[in-house]
């Protein structure tokens, strides 16, 4: 039976100074702690390595890209200031925030207690985030899409490039209420949570192209088994 893996790393880590680099551990932390609460019946399980390394797992790959883009608007909400000489990186980090890659596919061996996690899946999203890291053009590409079924691969990674494309334009704020539609929030609920004006929530979705966002979303949840 297919899972969903999803590795990812965090963009231009290496701009941040140690207490920074405290403060992002903490808040990806609390990221796996919000995930694993929200899609606990889709057996999520999620560990941080290194600080700035996440590896996921769902028993349900349908809901694969929803947590993929959750994990980028979690991280593009956060604000980091910076000097002089780590603005560029930064600015790397305010853009693009984390690179994610889904694979799909099976496990051979995933023990949860042990935090052994082996077989094509992991395989798959593993070694697309290495290529991401290690291609000239990292910074371009930050969410790809990788599965054993050719026609599916080719189907979504045209999607994922496209919603790519979308995230990066995100500011923080819009980044936050994404996060929270992807969360199933309404703009009541969102409003109440961030202590912003209704209005504000709603130009904040309207400009990030919400409709269309949640349109990939549900498209992927519907074909992908």
């Amino acid at each position: 039976m297919n899972k969903a893996t999803i590795s990812s790393d965090i963009v231009s880590s290496t701009a941040f100074d140690k207490k920074q680099r405290l403060v992002l551990e903490k808040k990806l932390i609390k990221l796996l702690s919000i995930l694993k609460a929200e899609f606990a019946s889709a057996g999520f399980f999620g560990r941080l390595i290194k600080g700035d390394y996440i590896e996921c797992v769902l028993d349900n790959p349908a809901l694969a890209l929803r947590v993929a883009l959750l994990m980028k608007s979690y991280v593009k909400s956060l604000v980091f200031t910076s000097n002089k000489d780590s603005d560029k990186k930064l600015k790397d980090f305010r853009d693009y925030g984390i690179r994610v890659a889904v694979g799909i596919g099976e496990l051979t061996i995933f023990n949860k207690k042990k935090g052994i996690i082996d077989g094509e899946a992991i395989y798959l999203s593993g070694r697309a985030i290495n290529e991401l890291t290690s291609s000239d053009k990292k910074t371009k590409q930050t969410l790809v899409f990788k599965s054993n079924d050719e026609n599916l691969s080719a189907d979504f990674s045209a999607i994922f490039n496209l919603l790519d494309i979308i995230f990066a334009k995100y500011k923080s704020a819009q980044s936050e209420v994404v996060f929270y539609k992807l969360l199933k929030k309404s703009e009541k609920e969102i409003t109440e949570i961030t202590q912003k004006r209704q209005s504000t929530i709603n130009q904040h979705s309207t400009a990030t192209g919400w409709y269309a966002v949640e349109n990939a979303v549900e498209y992927f949840e519907k074909i992908i088994k």
